[in-house]
């Protein structure tokens, strides 16, 4: 990169670029670093938050809510806390942080904190409550059906045949495969099938979330459970009558599917710091990116929770090991991008349905999608076949004659991201100013990765 960038400077772009928001002060509060996330959380510049006291900047808080001054003040950390506050604009902001102290010399000289906004989820449980309690208006708008589902292979047409029949009764299900396979369309086509269809469906990821926060959502709170619950219904109940999906089953927490399994088995659920008990009616569809019978073996699922949802299961093959349908699902995405880009093109060309068939497609049929996309957004306008010249960069790289390899999760998250800045950047004319607002990092972060992927301006 010819000049050597110091230390901290590295330190600081690495900060920038975490997606979540990050929050240093020293030992009398004050703030010495605040990241590009935090600014956009709370409505503010950096310049009005940076060397100012703490609850100056945020005077909704005060010593005993603000789990820095927390910190600062028992020096002991503090993990997954939740924390609500009002934002300069006056907007009801709740985080979830996990804040530590920093030790040097035994001494205590600050605190950091990493948090998360989890505000859409609360507006999401409101939004729920309130549709339940007005004019019972559900989530299940615009979801996809069996028709959605697009396969030639004989496998696949089997298992829809099975799926349908499933859906007509109440009984759990799970559904398995590979990131990009297609798990949820077919959960929303079941649940559309189903006699549930006009109750909520509720999605939730239970990846996405730290453990006490996930265990709120799904069971509910009640004001003072613990620092910042407020009474609200989780989603148990307000699915209730309807369908609750848990995505990434085996990556919700050992302790916290002893809790599903007894819900599950008794049909009702206790809010957190509540000893009353609630009556459910809730079909649970759940569904993993990994087999099943693997995650119990691994330990990451329990035998018994497993065993209770296996009511019927529904295994979503790869799409490198259903190689039929490469050409119907680019035929069908290519139509979409058609008319939503205003494009003329119509079809593959020999030369890149030939790459398609010999590509592994780690990333299965979302992968697909996204590359159709690309290819659509780089053609001319009256271009009719989508070229390898099209094609993202490492796709392009790959010959038909030389079986491509499976590329890493590194290198395809590279390409990925250097797809993105090349598209953003034509988009903006090559200004780096622009690109960097519109892609939401700071523009020597942008600066340095032009650099790193020897990006041109334009």
């Amino acid at each position: 990169m010819g000049k050597v960038v110091e230390r901290a400077d590295w330190f600081e772009l690495i900060l920038e670029a975490i997606d979540e928001a990050i929050h240093v002060v020293d030992d009398q509060g004050m703030t010495i670093f605040y990241n590009h996330n935090a600014a956009k959380f709370d409505c503010l510049a950096k310049e009005e938050v940076i060397g100012k006291y703490i609850l100056d900047v945020y005077p909704s808080l005060t010593e005993k809510t603000s789990t820095l001054m927390h910190v600062l003040r028992t020096g002991k950390p503090i993990y997954h806390s939740l924390q609500t506050y009002l934002n300069k604009n006056g907007e009801k902001i709740e985080t979830v942080n996990t804040t530590l102290p920093i030790i040097e010399d035994r001494q205590l000289i600050g605190a950091v904190e990493v948090a998360k906004d989890v505000s859409k989820l609360s507006a999401l449980s409101n939004r729920l409550d309130q549709k339940k309690r007005t004019n019972g208006i559900t989530e299940t708008d615009d979801m996809h059906d069996f028709s959605s589902f697009l396969t030639n292979d004989p496998r696949l047409k089997e298992m829809l045949e099975r799926a349908k029949k499933a859906a007509m009764y109440p009984s759990s299900v799970v559904v398995y495969g590979e990131t990009g396979t297609g798990k949820e369309v077919l959960v929303q086509a079941i649940v559309n099938e189903s006699n549930r269809m006009d109750q909520a469906f509720i999605p939730q990821n239970c990846a996405a979330l730290p453990e006490t926060l996930l265990e709120s959502l799904l069971f509910g709170s009640v004001k003072g459970s613990y620092t910042g619950a407020l009474d609200r219904k989780g989603l148990f109940e307000l699915a209730d009558g309807g369908t609750l999906f848990l995505d990434e089953l085996q990556a919700m927490p050992l302790t916290l599917q002893t809790k599903l399994l007894r819900v599950l088995e008794d049909g009702v659920v206790r809010r957190i710091g509540d000893a009353n008990a609630i009556k459910v009616d809730v079909r649970v569809i759940t569904a993993l990116n990994m087999d099943p019978f693997e995650a119990v073996n691994k330990q990451i699922l329990r035998e018994d929770l497993f065993y209770r949802l296996h009511v019927s299961s529904f295994h979503i093959p790869p799409l490198r090991e259903r190689k039929q349908d490469i050409e119907l699902l680019s035929r069908h995405f290519i139509q979409i991008y058609q008319q939503q880009f205003s494009k003329g093109v119509t079809r593959l060309s020999q030369e890149t349905t030939q790459l398609f068939m010999a590509h592994h497609w780690p990333g299965n049929v979302r992968e697909l999608k996204h590359t159709i996309e690309h290819a659509v957004l780089m053609m001319p306008k009256e271009a009719e076949d989508i070229t390898p010249a099209y094609l993202p960069a490492h796709l392009r790289e790959q010959t038909v004659n030389n079986h491509p390899k499976p590329l890493s999760l590194k290198h395809q998250v590279t390409a990925y991201e250097q797809t993105i800045i090349q598209e953003a950047l034509r988009k903006h004319d090559g200004n780096v100013k622009q690109t960097a607002q519109a892609l939401n990092i700071p523009r020597q972060t942008l600066q340095y990765k032009l650099k790193k992927y020897a990006v041109a301006e334009l």
